[in-house]
């Protein structure tokens, strides 16, 4: 019996042979008993060594695949992970409970609820933006068979986030499967109502119903801000967009400052903050602004357009005013009207905004030193409707006026502009006296308006030289003279002008709204209204010979007989004692 056995152990070694130059352990064939494995593994025994192992030895069994054992423990962690995320979240931890959800799909990205229970702790936190990726991914997991919960968790994000056409779609979907879910049917409810309030914006932004507009946006806000959302950055340039279009300056600089703020490496953001800077005028901000949008997307063609347009806009003003300083100004108004054209009046940039009421008002300046009063008039007027506060526009509006005595209306605009520059930054204490100063000469004006305008009679303007004035008064005399067929009663009122503008002293008192009466000062019977007797001479000599009531001639005393006052003078003829006054 031994021999056999040892002879089918030698057997066995012999076709066993191949497996003892292997490594691995536990390669025998799974029909194999207990002692054929013991045999086995005794023949393993290379020669030389110890004896074979012995039988109370404990049986070597089959080692596991490595991937089983290890994918099982993993899945297991993961769920164990999950449920601590799931106390944390029962509890308010939501930062915690996103930090255990994260673990467990690390360990197993493929599990969808891993997802959007990460989601809900997002939510929670009110970071709509990563809720909304983790609903995603898990849907696109459940695509074979959506979830209800997956999909109602997905539309609420993308409520709060503004995306009405795509929130309505992913609820179509969630009835599609359960029609009378009551969660999805409230929530429809109130996208739709989102939706109606972004289509009424944009069909009356078409239609530049910029009150309606705004109406509108505020409704799509308050809906965010009810789910406490995270407002889309477009509506943010909207509400830029529409405070521009309405001419709201401060709105405007305040909603670009919002939008960059929350999206500071945006070119968008920054080309538009860009727009408000070249509007109200601050043309080397604007130019940096989209300078930075600029090296951000070098192809971003809004951020181009500005670029070349504020560029443009600074040279030609630049110009303007250096030709308007040398007095070339022709040459300004050239400058300042092509600019105008640069800038533009866009309705939806609030035709032009401040930019376009300086230049305007610069042109204004312009047109009033040549003269073009009409001209200038308009020019201030559109640039005060841009820019009412602008104490500049007022004070050559007033100017303007002043010229065209419209006396009331340029006392008002002198009083807005001293108001306006007490209490803008940009305006001196020089400006502010000279305003006064203006002030004072204009109602000096309009007192002379309602009594006698000595520089209107003569036919001057009110900066004339005296040699103007004496040129005038030669003139005015001559026309109106009694003897020469003219008006006797304006003719008293050359005579009065003469003698108030002639003299320095004189001018000066009545420039400043005093009282003065021509008849003064020398200016009644017995003087000579500030003429010279050279004069009085020329005068005398236009009027001719004995054919006048003054006399043959300047010959003799003007207050003495003979060819003077004489015979056919005041002391005799058809207008004896009666009283002319015509000092000569």
């Amino acid at each position: 019996m031994a021999n056999k056995k040892s002879k089918k152990s030698a057997n066995g070694s012999a076709s066993a042979s191949p497996a003892a130059s292997s490594p691995i352990v536990g390669a025998s064939s799974p029909t194999m008993n207990g002692a054929e494995k013991l045999a086995e593994t005794a023949s393993a025994v290379p020669s030389g060594s110890s004896s074979p192992m012995p039988p109370s030895t404990p049986e070597v069994a089959d080692p596991p695949s490595p991937a089983e054992p290890e994918e099982e423990s993993v899945t297991v962690r993961a769920e164990k992970t999950k449920e601590k995320g799931n106390v944390a979240f029962k509890v308010g931890k939501y930062a915690e409970a996103v930090a255990l959800y994260t673990k467990a799909i690390e360990l197993n990205p493929l599990e969808p609820s891993y997802l959007t229970n990460r989601a809900a702790s997002y939510m929670a936190l009110k970071r709509f933006r990563m809720a909304l990726e983790d609903c995603q991914v898990a849907a696109s997991l459940q695509s074979a068979a959506p979830s209800p919960k997956t999909l109602l968790r997905l539309a609420r994000c993308q409520l709060a986030l503004g995306s009405s056409t795509p929130a309505l779609s992913t609820i179509r979907t969630i009835l599609s499967i359960e029609p009378k879910n009551a969660q999805a049917l409230q929530l429809q409810d109130k996208v739709q109502v989102l939706e109606n309030h972004v289509k009424t914006f944009e069909a009356a932004k078409q239609k530049k119903e910029w009150g309606l507009a705004r109406l509108a946006l505020d409704k799509c806000l308050q809906a965010i801000e009810g789910e406490g959302g995270d407002i889309p950055a477009e509506w943010r340039y909207w509400r830029v967009e529409l405070e521009l279009s309405r001419g709201s300056w401060e709105a405007a600089n305040i909603a670009a400052n919002d939008a960059l703020r929350l999206n500071p490496n945006s070119p968008d953001a920054l080309t538009l903050r860009g727009t408000v800077l070249f509007l109200t005028g601050r043309l080397p901000q604007a130019l940096q602004h989209v300078t930075s949008a600029l090296r951000l997307d070098p192809g971003h063609e809004p951020a181009m357009k500005l670029r070349k347009r504020v560029k443009e806009v600074e040279r030609l003003k630049e110009e303007g005013n250096a030709a308007f300083k040398t007095g070339k100004l022709q040459d300004a108004l050239e400058k300042y009207t092509e600019c105008l054209e640069k800038i533009g009046e866009a309705e939806e940039e609030g035709k032009g905004g401040q930019i376009r009421a300086t230049l305007l008002s610069n042109r204004a300046t312009t047109l009033l030193k040549l003269e073009r009063y009409e001209d200038a008039l308009v020019d201030t007027d559109a640039s005060l409707v841009l820019s009412p506060n602008s104490f500049k526009a007022l004070r050559t509006r007033a100017r303007i006026e002043l010229h065209l005595e419209k006396y009331d209306a340029c006392i008002a605009d002198f009083k807005s502009a001293i108001q306006q520059a007490q209490t803008e930054g940009s305006a001196t204490d020089n400006d502010v006296r000279a305003l006064k100063s203006e002030l004072k000469k204009a109602e000096a004006a309009l007192k002379r308006s309602k009594t006698k305008d000595y520089y209107k009679i003569l036919g001057v303007a009110r900066d004339c030289t005296e040699a103007d004035i004496k040129k005038a008064y030669r003139r005015e005399s001559l026309k109106h003279h009694p003897d020469k067929g003219g008006d006797e009663e304006k003719f008293k009122l050359v005579v009065e002008a003469n003698a108030v503008l002639s003299d320095p002293r004189r001018r000066e008192r009545y420039d400043l709204g005093e009282d003065e009466d021509g008849m003064n000062e020398g200016g009644g019977m017995g003087g000579m209204g500030g003429m010279s007797p050279e004069d009085m001479e020329h005068l005398f000599a236009a009027f001719g010979g004995g054919g006048s009531r003054f006399g043959g001639g300047f010959g003799g005393s003007p207050f003495g007989g003979g060819g003077g006052f004489g015979g056919g003078g005041f002391g005799g003829g058809g207008r004896r004692g009666h009283s002319h006054g015509y000092p000569f």
